[in-house]
């Protein structure tokens, strides 16, 4: 069963902590222009969340949202808030469930496709009574799968509950060759894990030693509700924290894993048994629903050579109890009130913070979602989407397409070779834009739903969702795809399909705005296309051709100076505190701060270039400039608990919201000509350390 669980925002992400103590003030940066402060403010600019005593020249992050910061609390129910991009779920989840209570209640529009399953999906998600009574159910599942006596059982109980959604020790995908792009294979990827992060299992920092040892007890408090007398639940416990603790160790890192030629071995089925021979392949592809893959790709053979020595060494007892487990805490939505009370307790205290769980509603609108994302989409589309923001979020993309390519013109560690592979790479990317909806919407009338389970009902969501990715093994590669639901808050680059996607859920303000000023939706979401843009060529994106293959098209000397570049950006953030004693890591954010750093650059001067042709928006408080960055930095106003942020530090591969701001707008002439920064300020690295890649 699919992690079901509070949105993390992969390619975007929001936060991963508040801002921390304000630098000392630089009281020789000016504020913005006294000539100006009786004229209107622009539409966009929230005046109201900015702390206009503070100077934006020493700290740009409180002088823009240092009133938010003050006034907003986090909502008991969050880990963290933000202005922008948690503000626009809030939204866009009071859009979403008028559209389920209207399913439920059979009021939606005639003809509505997959109004039942959204209707019952959502209604027996929310007969909280009938949820009461579910345990025997689940067990009854669990008798049929999770109790193997033998190797060949192991791997028939792994097929099957791979094929229903669930994640014990690896997970089946499909993916596009990375050398190969025009074709699909299967993959197998490191999976298992009930902790954030491998790291939880293996450091001994006295913190994740404390979150590890919550989660034995966690997994012992659960399995004893789950029906298992107290010392069996004790021992059950500390297994599988030994048998997850074992995959921890085989694990690559997030850092590792961020290099694809780390996930990529491609090998036959001959090899595969070769590489596990304690596994039996054929029953667990049999189970699977998959028996004809005759090669596929193993993100990490010693993965898997683990994998391999834990089917030979691992008792009966301790499969039973591992694969319970892990499905018992995928399933706790579906579980009764006293399971869901024990997992947020655990999860509160240790990695999130918040002070109270989330509303049922909420948990089920987000399960819906997840199950039913496109189906549930085009109500969403319809009630909020406008052909407006389509037209001017892709007139966005043409312009940060022509800045972008002026850009690659005047970069002088370039050379003419290079220039021209990113040039073909930049003109297919944007050819390739996606932005609100999907062309062709997904068809679910296979997933047959009920009013009598909310669990039969997840299975057949996910059986559904991993059969229809199995299914593209052998096929075209359907170029029609999204990757995330229509009202996900989120935009992302799909490097194989050299695209840039932006669903309609994140272009709602303050991201974009259709009442406010060019200036500021460039500075907001004008960013956001300039930084999804940005990974076509950050340290990763930069390593597929124009085609998405796998390909060296640098030559040696501007590869050597991009690496050089980057590595400036990961010792600029490798300086920063994140929260308490944890540093930002630099290497592992570092594409998303090599794309914000370049989409705030491109963006900014494709604002120029559409003021210079277009005109307008003179006569305000702000100059275009101004509003531009507070466009900006306002949408990543956040306030995060401290728990939230240890985990987020651990494992997000963006930097945290204050640093987000700060760090790249150190770097850009563009803001400290718009604010008239001295070279001495706070917010104005020193030219000899300052960072450009893009």
């Amino acid at each position: 069963m699919r992690a079901r669980t509070f949105p993390f925002f992969v390619t975007l992400a929001c936060c991963a902590t508040s801002k921390p103590a304000p630098p000392a003030a630089d009281v020789s940066a000016p504020k913005p222009a006294d000539a100006r402060s009786a004229l209107p403010v622009p539409s966009g600019v929230d005046e109201t969340a900015m702390d206009l005593t503070a100077d934006p020249c020493s700290d740009f992050y409180q002088y823009a949202c240092g009133g938010w910061m003050k006034t907003s609390e986090i909502p008991a129910d969050k880990p963290l808030y933000s202005r922008g991009f948690v503000a626009i779920v809030d939204r866009n989840e009071l859009v979403q469930r008028q559209v389920l209570d209207e399913a439920v209640a059979g009021k939606l529009p005639e003809g509505t496709a997959f109004a039942k399953q959204l209707a019952d999906t959502y209604a027996t998600c929310m007969d909280e009574a009938k949820l009461e009574t579910s345990l025997p159910e689940v067990k009854r599942y669990l008798a049929e799968t999770a109790a193997p006596k033998n190797a060949k059982q192991l791997s028939r109980a792994l097929g099957r509950l791979h094929a229903e959604g669930f994640h014990p020790l690896f997970v089946p995908e499909a993916m596009q060759d990375l050398k190969d792009s025009t074709q699909v294979i299967a993959s197998l990827d490191q999976s298992g894990l009930g902790l954030p992060d491998r790291d939880y299992y293996l450091s001994d920092d006295a913190k994740k030693k404390s979150v590890r040892d919550a989660y034995a007890a966690y997994t012992e408090r659960m399995l004893a509700l789950f029906g298992e007398p107290a010392a069996d639940a004790k021992r059950h416990a500390g297994q599988v924290l030994a048998l997850e603790t074992r995959l921890a160790k085989a694990s690559l890192s997030r850092v590792e894993r961020r290099e694809p030629s780390n996930l990529y071995h491609r090998i036959d089925r001959k090899a595969l048994a070769a590489t596990a021979p304690a596994l039996d392949w054929d029953a667990y592809f049999d189970s699977l629903g998959a028996k004809g893959f005759s090669s596929l790709n193993l993100t990490h053979l010693a993965f898997f050579q683990e994998v391999s020595a834990l089917a030979k060494d691992t008792t009966p007892e301790v499969w039973a109890a591992y694969l319970t487990w892990v499905v018992v805490r995928a399933s706790v939505p579906a579980l009764p009130k006293q399971f869901q009370d024990t997992a947020f307790e655990y999860t509160s205290k240790n990695l999130t913070g918040a002070k109270a769980d989330r509303a049922r509603w909420k948990k089920c609108v987000g399960i819906v979602d997840g199950d039913f994302g496109e189906a549930l989409g085009r109500e969403f589309v319809r009630r909020t989407f406008g052909d407006d923001g389509k037209v001017r979020t892709n007139a966005m993309v043409q312009a940060l397409q022509a800045a972008v390519q002026a850009n690659f013109a005047r970069l002088a560690w370039m050379d003419d070779a290079t220039r021209a592979e990113a040039a073909k790479k930049l003109e297919r990317m944007v050819g390739h834009n996606k932005i609100g909806f999907p062309d062709v919407w997904r068809d679910y009338s296979s997933v047959k739903t009920g009013r009598e389970s909310f669990f039969a009902n997840a299975l057949a969501a996910d059986a559904f969702e991993m059969k229809r990715q199995l299914a593209k093994v052998g096929k075209p590669v359907d170029r029609n795809e999204w990757l995330m639901s229509p009202s996900a808050v989120n935009a992302y680059n799909e490097g194989q399909l050299n695209e840039i996607v932006f669903p309609a859920g994140i272009l709602q303000p303050p991201m974009f705005d259709r009442a406010a000023t060019d200036a500021v939706n460039f500075g907001a979401m004008g960013m956001v296309v300039g930084h999804e843009i940005t990974h076509g060529f950050d340290d990763k994106g930069r390593q597929f051709d124009a085609d998405g293959n796998l390909r060296d098209w640098w030559t040696p000397a501007i590869g050597k100076a991009f690496v050089e570049r980057a590595d400036c950006v990961k010792r600029q953030f490798d300086d920063y505190v994140a929260v308490d004693d944890l540093h930002v890591k630099g290497d592992l954010t570092l594409g998303e701060n090599v794309a914000d750093l370049g989409g705030l650059k491109l963006a900014h001067q494709a604002m120029v270039d559409w003021y210079a042709k277009r005109g307008g928006d003179d006569l305000l408080r702000y100059t275009r400039s101004q509003q531009f960055f507070l466009g900006f930095a306002q949408s990543w106003c956040t306030k995060v608990r401290p728990e939230t942020a240890r985990v987020r530090v651990q494992v997000d591969s963006h930097s945290p919201p204050y640093w987000r701001v700060a760090g790249p707008l150190a770097n850009l002439d563009s803001f400290q000509q718009a604010f008239q920064c001295k070279a001495s300020s706070k917010m104005s690295r020193p030219a000899a350390t300052r960072c450009e890649v893009w």
